[in-house]
C-alpha cells in the first residue's frame, strides 16, 4: 500500500469538515427569502424618502438664516452692529438711566 498524497488528504479532510458541518442554517424557503428582501427594499425606500425631507428642510433653514443674516446687516440695523464693543441698548439697564 502506498502513502497517499498530500491533495488527496487535505481533500477529504475538507469533505469530512463540509459534512460534519451540517446544512446552513440560513437557508430559508424562497418565500421567506423574498419576504425578507420586500421588508428590506421597504425599509430602503422609506428611508430614502426620510432622507429626502431632511434634505429639503435643512434647505429650507439654510435659506432662512441667510435671510435672516441678510436682514441683520441691512443698513437700519448697522448701528447696533458697529458699537465697537458696546451695546447700544442695555437690556438690563433701568428705563430711568437710559440717556
Amino acid at each position: 500500500m502506498g502513502r497517499p498524497c498530500p491533495s488527496s488528504v487535505g481533500l477529504i479532510l475538507l469533505l469530512i469538515g463540509y459534512a460534519a458541518a451540517g446544512p446552513e442554517p440560513d437557508l430559508r424557503p424562497g418565500a421567506v427569502r423574498s419576504s425578507a428582501c420586500g421588508e428590506h427594499t421597504n425599509l430602503h425606500n422609506r428611508l430614502d424618502v426620510v432622507e429626502k425631507k431632511v434634505e429639503d428642510t435643512v434647505e429650507k433653514l439654510e435659506a432662512e438664516v441667510a435671510a435672516l443674516l441678510d436682514a441683520i446687516e441691512a443698513p437700519k440695523w448697522r448701528p447696533l452692529l458697529d458699537n465697537t464693543g458696546k451695546t447700544a441698548v442695555d437690556i438690563l439697564e433701568e428705563p430711568m438711566q437710559r440717556g
